[in-house]
């Protein structure tokens, strides 16, 4: 019985994924916190334990995400470009492109009909039409972000959003509000103005349908429809999506163990 191990260690949240024999068998998601080493040890620990495993019957861990190279417990590290292709790949064997919108960066991805990347690009300078960007449209409009996304689709006419640098734009919902916009156009207007930014960065590499949505943003479909309506593209949104990364890692940790066998 083979079983790997991969750690994804965002700027929000850290992820962990098991796979045994190459199929998924668990996942764990906390909050990163201070510390990125401790959340990766912490994150991998849990989910050993939830699986009734031991560490030491993981064969393989590799690590990706912005900390990965504090996670001194991983065999190796990977790109997060690589780990999402190779998560794509598993959760949707037909999916060629991939959009991931993470806490702090987003990025697409290009695949050929071997889920190897063709080309990516990413913004990885600015935290604009992020998770970071949303929790802080959040707090303005004292709104949960777990609602944003269904809010969204009660809009009649979605507000215009002029800028997404987050101080700007957080001066314009705060404008809106007092003019008495509603909420549920403000956050419409916040993910079309979203959806606008990736759809440019996207459209720079050209994405091939299907497009698998991945990142924790992949669980507001507000934002995934909106997407949907600026590309022209059907997004594939896995349950899976927000651990894509960490599924990937194993996913590339299992190859690791192969080549070794």
């Amino acid at each position: 019985m083979s079983l790997t191990a991969g750690i994804d260690i965002g700027s929000i949240t850290a992820k962990a994924a098991v796979l045994r024999n190459g199929e998924l068998l668990g996942t764990q998601v906390i909050f990163t916190g201070y510390n990125a080493e401790i959340a990766g040890h912490r994150v991998f620990e849990e989910l050993v334990k939830k699986l009734g495993l031991a560490a030491e019957d993981i064969g393989s861990i590799v690590a990706t995400g912005y900390g990965r190279k504090s996670v001194s417990i991983a065999d190796r590290t990977v790109t997060e470009i690589m780990c999402h292709a190779a998560g794509a790949r598993l959760l949707d064997p037909s999916v060629r492109s991939l959009i991931d919108i993470g806490g702090q960066d987003s990025k697409a991805v290009l695949m050929d009909e071997h889920g190897r990347v063709v080309n990516f690009t990413m913004n990885d300078k600015c935290a604009a039409g992020t998770g970071r960007f949303l929790e802080v449209m959040a707090r303005a409009l004292e709104a949960d972000l777990d609602e944003f996304g269904a809010l969204s689709l009660q809009a009649t006419n979605a507000a215009r959003i002029s800028s997404l640098c987050t101080v700007f734009a957080e001066s314009e919902v705060i404008s809106l509000i007092a003019k008495g916009e509603t909420r549920e156009n403000i956050i419409a207007g916040i993910h079309e103005a979203i959806a606008s930014r990736v759809s440019a960065m996207a459209n720079r590499i050209g994405l091939v349908a299907p497009v698998l949505m991945t990142g924790g943003v992949a669980r507001n479909i507000g934002v995934v429809r909106a997407l949907e309506k600026v590309m022209g593209l059907r997004m594939v949104v896995s349950p899976q999506a927000q651990v894509a990364g960490a599924i990937g890692a194993a996913c590339l940790a299992r190859e690791n163990e192969v080549k070794h066998v």
